[in-house]
């Protein structure tokens, strides 16, 4: 009961009194329209809601995954790929039952999947989003698609509700977190959190592939290569290795420098190299896993940073 008790007071909505909903637990009163560290307040943010096409094979398919990226971001990562909504505040204020309606239209145009990009700040939203699009007939999967920067707490309690967890895993040095994500315990907070998804998709009856090769449940751990930290790369399979096993993993290259970076100068102004690329592939194959996706050709690929134009946040990515 305790448990219980613990984890329904995290996401209620009165919480963001005094908002705790990610690690940071910075205590901003969202409920009164302060931002929180993430850059959040009261209300409801999207940035866009339409079918991708390059996530990994078994969440994108060949319909595409129906994602909607929210805006805003408890992580402060100096390159990130998608700053105009996770730093920029670009998006549009929306009720909580238009997410409702915005799930429904996506299965609607054949999502494989509901794809939730960087919802960690408005997981008190989520149980009665997610009820009542399932009452209304939303039949396929729910990913959490995170930073991997989560309460484990917060994952526990959305247990029951999410079936895929494709989470990242960024670093494994804390100072390295510190210095690019602006967070103190990105290595021990990432691997509590995904132990718990671990454990939590254990629970529900482990990894679940339809037919199709379509993941129904389980956990995908992505990496993403940063030039010039090919070893914290190989840590951090090191530390996945450790934490859950032979999990399926994806390694990427898709670094993309913004501008803040190629102003820079540094290693992280420039794409990573095929042989940075490679040493890091070549170490999961000896860390022994056996379930890894991988990206082929240049690292700068504009399909895999979509047009954060709004699209189907008010109405149906198919009206056009």
């Amino acid at each position: 009961m305790g448990r219980t008790h613990a984890m329904t007071n995290l996401l209620e909505t009165a919480s963001l009194s005094h908002c705790e909903l990610c690690p940071r637990r910075c205590g901003a009163n969202r409920a009164a329209g302060a931002r929180g560290v993430c850059g959040a307040d009261d209300s409801l943010k999207i940035a866009r809601a339409a079918l991708h096409y390059w996530e990994e094979p078994p969440i994108s398919g060949e319909r595409g995954s129906g994602t909607i990226f929210f805006s805003a971001c408890p992580l402060k990562c100096v390159y990130c790929q998608n700053h105009e909504i996770s730093t920029g505040g670009f998006g549009i204020e929306v009720a909580p039952g238009r997410l409702v309606e915005i799930m429904l239209e996506l299965q609607e145009q054949r999502a494989h999947n509901i794809n939730l990009v960087t919802a960690t700040h408005y997981a008190h939203l989520l149980p009665d989003a997610i009820g009542e699009a399932r009452r209304r007939g939303l039949s396929i999967p729910i990913v959490y698609n995170t930073s991997g920067y989560e309460r484990e707490e917060a994952v526990a309690e959305l247990a029951d509700l999410v079936d895929v967890w494709l989470v990242d895993y960024k670093y494994a040095d804390a100072d390295l977190g510190r210095a690019l994500s602006h967070v103190v315990d990105y290595p021990e907070t990432a691997a509590r959190a995904l132990s718990r998804m671990c454990a939590v998709v254990a629970a529900r009856g482990g990894e679940l592939v339809d037919a199709d090769g379509m993941m129904q449940r389980g956990v995908i751990v992505r990496h993403l290569v940063l030039p010039g930290h090919t070893d914290d790369s190989c840590r951090v399979l090191d530390r996945i290795w450790d934490v859950a096993g032979d999990v399926p993993i994806s390694v990427m290259n898709q670094y993309t420098p913004n501008e803040r970076m190629r102003a820079s100068g540094g290693e992280l102004s420039r794409a990573v190299t095929e042989d940075e690329y490679e040493f890091v592939l070549d170490h999961a194959d000896d860390v022994g896993f056996t379930q890894m996706f991988w990206q082929e050709g240049g690292a700068v690929d504009e399909s895999f940073t979509p047009a954060f134009d709004t699209t189907g946040v008010l109405r149906s990515a198919s009206a056009g």
